[in-house]
């Protein structure tokens, strides 16, 4: 079951007496319980029937009281518990959910982690209740959730703009909403969204970034890499060592896969995790690199990785080190 499976489901008014939503992604199950705290009741309704519990302050026994009690002037109550990792003895809640309440609508908000799925819990929750996991998404799918999410929103946002917010900001989805929530409102009526935008209102250069400063070394292009590692010895903060080192080996690793993937870009994608819109780009790294290029660039990104936490350094300083590792890359 998905996110928007359960919303259309509840907007035809079709409830289910249990919800249980687990897992890393807090976004999903943030989402789905705001909207059932706002809208599966009317404004009236929940004055009475709307309880909301918290883990850390909550017994299991009260979960159950609240869930058995009978609702007021309506037909249905509903009762939230958030942060329900927190709470002692939750496994508890078993003799509940073997006979929920045909009144209630239990929404448990079960974040960051998931419930064992040997355990009793587990197997009841498949069986009684609707289940949702919220998995992170993953970096290569993360440009194409944005510009669906975008979409969905009735923006129209250029390629390169979606791929500055993903590079920039990453797969906190959270993070990613509250950004482009701020978008919105300069934007106004506009719909159109371009990387001048993302720049002026999210701060980030559409010009020196790493997904840029990745393009240039992917491309060998020694002038525009050199110009992008300055801006950020200017910068230290648009892209620490420790950020960017391992981004570039995920980046070159996946150019290594692509050398023995076959089939189509589908299949390449499958194989790779490399997102379906930059194989062409990953191809012409591998023409550049070759083989033998590629494993290099692996073993010197390995090789800066431990000088850049003190391991065979003299104790370079990081912009130091971050031009010597660009030379002997692209001189190589």
């Amino acid at each position: 079951m998905d996110t928007s499976t359960i919303l259309k489901a509840w907007k035809q008014q079709q409830f289910r007496p249990v919800y249980w939503f687990e897992g890393e992604e807090s976004y999903f199950i943030d989402a789905l319980i705001e909207e059932a705290e706002k809208n599966i009741l009317t404004p009236e309704e929940a004055a009475f029937n709307l309880i909301v519990l918290y883990g850390k302050e909550t017994a299991w026994s009260d979960v159950v009281n609240a869930c058995m009690r009978y609702p007021v002037f309506a037909q249905k109550q509903v009762v939230i518990l958030k942060e329900a990792q927190q709470m002692k003895e939750i496994e508890k809640l078993e003799s509940y959910l073997q006979q929920p309440s045909p009144a209630t609508i239990l929404l448990v908000a079960y974040k960051e982690k998931r419930i064992d799925g040997r355990s009793k819990l587990s197997k009841l929750l498949k069986e009684k209740a609707e289940l949702l996991v919220a998995n992170k998404v993953k970096e290569n799918e993360l440009p194409g959730w944005i510009q669906q999410y975008l979409k969905q929103k009735g923006y129209e946002p250029t390629q390169k703009a979606v791929l500055l917010v993903a590079d920039h900001i990453g797969n906190d989805l959270s993070r990613v909403v509250n950004e482009l929530e701020k978008l919105f409102i300069h934007l106004k009526e506009r719909k159109k969204i371009t990387e001048e935008d993302i720049e002026h209102c999210i701060g980030i250069s559409k010009e020196f970034n790493l997904f840029e400063f990745q393009s240039a070394i992917g491309k060998k292009n020694v002038a525009q890499s050199f110009r992008i590692l300055q801006y950020f010895e200017q910068n230290p903060k648009a892209a620490p060592m420790q950020m960017m080192l391992p981004l570039l080996y995920s980046y070159f690793a996946k150019v290594y896969m692509l050398l023995t993937a076959k089939g189509d870009d589908k299949a390449i994608a499958a194989q790779t995790g490399i997102n379906g819109w930059f194989i062409k780009d990953y191809r012409q790294t591998a023409n550049l690199y070759g083989y033998q290029g590629i494993e290099s660039a692996l073993l010197l990104l390995h090789e800066y990785n431990l000088k850049s936490i003190g391991i065979h350094s003299t104790g370079n300083a990081e912009g130091k080190l971050l031009k010597e590792f660009l030379g002997k890359l692209l001189y190589h």
